[in-house]
């Protein structure tokens, strides 16, 4: 089961034409809408993030939906589903860190509070269109640029920092998880600090038995640099200006997407659902240098989620920021260019790489 094929299927089903966008353009009314899910232990472990921080993010992945539609995001609401563990600091603390991402334009204006096993997030998000061209995934002509905006990649480096090693996985079979979260200290005191809880017996007893190569597994591997990475999975930043940059200059119908699920997902599905061939030079694909200390860099770039940035295919007349790293052509599918090669991607070559939210964990 793939959300793909659900929201296909849902699709027509309801003979919509409303689904199948970042967001749904509401003409009539002058909004786009949209929603978004978060789940305990599918998006996030409540080990490797805090409340501030998931209400934080909670609210961004719905603001950068409404900015990959060229709209402007205005109003939000908020349904928590909360176990029965959870106190009232969690929920101010989460509710101070939405209030922190929205901002000052942005308004959190109703919601829902009920009881579950784990924590579950759901926020809609409103925009209005007014003075805007609102993008659609299916309007990418040949002849366009392929533009990204923000870096790639970082939050997938940030989560293999935040995730125990498999070395450190076998060594620790004994011990609970929140054992296992201690060993993110390593990020240091005087930076901020990513987790509320003590060091356990267990895990203070345990260290005489792990080398330090275990415990430092991928922490070291990018040095004084990876609280940029984690940071970048824990507090994503929206690309709103540069959503709002292109829903004002564009007048030509164009397509727009963030890269939520990766950024060769946005690039494929723009592909596929418009009928073209977009041609992408790796080389001018914006990410961090350091990444490229981690096992399978290349991966994280092009298949890691939750960077949040946006791709927009528009045609060459427009100067609308961001960086150039294509052109559509007449086929179908993703060409990816490196130095010495050309890789063809179909939509399934690259769904098969894709995170599966109802096959796997956080």
């Amino acid at each position: 089961m793939k959300e793909k094929d659900l929201i296909s299927s849902i699709k027509n089903i309801l003979n919509s034409s409303y689904i199948g966008d970042d967001c749904a353009y509401l003409k009539d009314l002058g909004i786009v809408v949209t929603q978004d899910s978060l789940v305990e232990d599918i998006h996030f472990s409540l080990e490797t993030i805090t409340p501030r921080q998931l209400g934080y993010k909670s609210v961004m992945v719905n603001v950068s939906d409404i900015a990959a539609s060229g709209g402007e995001c205005k109003y939000l609401t908020v349904s928590l589903s909360l176990p029965k563990n959870v106190d009232d600091n969690f929920v101010s603390e989460f509710y101070n860190g939405a209030k922190e991402a929205c901002g000052d334009g942005i308004q959190i204006v109703g919601g829902d509070i009920t009881g579950s096993d784990k924590v579950y997030i759901s926020v809609c998000a409103i925009g209005k269109t007014e003075g805007r061209n609102i993008s659609s995934r299916s309007n990418a002509k040949e002849g366009y640029k392929v533009v990204v905006a923000g870096i790639h990649g970082s939050s997938a480096a940030g989560l293999k920092l935040l995730l125990p090693s498999p070395e450190f996985l076998n060594s620790q079979s004994s011990l609970t998880n929140s054992t296992l979260s201690h060993r993110i200290d390593a990020v240091g005191e005087g930076k901020e600090k990513l987790f509320n809880m003590n060091a356990s017996p267990e895990f203070v007893n345990s260290q005489s038995s792990l080398t330090n190569s275990t415990l430092s597994h991928q922490m070291d591997v990018v040095g004084e640099g990876k609280e940029v990475f984690i940071k970048a999975h824990l507090e994503p930043k929206a690309q709103v200006e540069f959503g709002a940059s292109v829903g004002k200059i564009v007048k030509e119908d164009y397509a727009m997407m963030d890269t939520s699920d990766g950024l060769m997902d946005a690039l494929s599905t723009i592909a596929n659902q418009s009928g073209v061939l977009l041609e992408i030079d790796f080389d001018k694909i914006p990410y961090d240098k350091e990444i490229e200390k981690f096992e399978n860099w290349q991966n994280l770039i092009l298949f890691g989620g939750e960077d949040y940035g946006i791709v927009a295919v528009v045609p060459q007349k427009y100067d609308i920021g961001g960086v150039e790293i294509g052109h559509v052509k007449s086929g179908l599918g993703v060409d990816l260019v490196f130095k010495n090669f050309t890789k063809h991607y179909s939509k399934l070559d690259v769904e098969a790489k894709l995170f599966n939210h109802f096959n796997s964990n956080y």
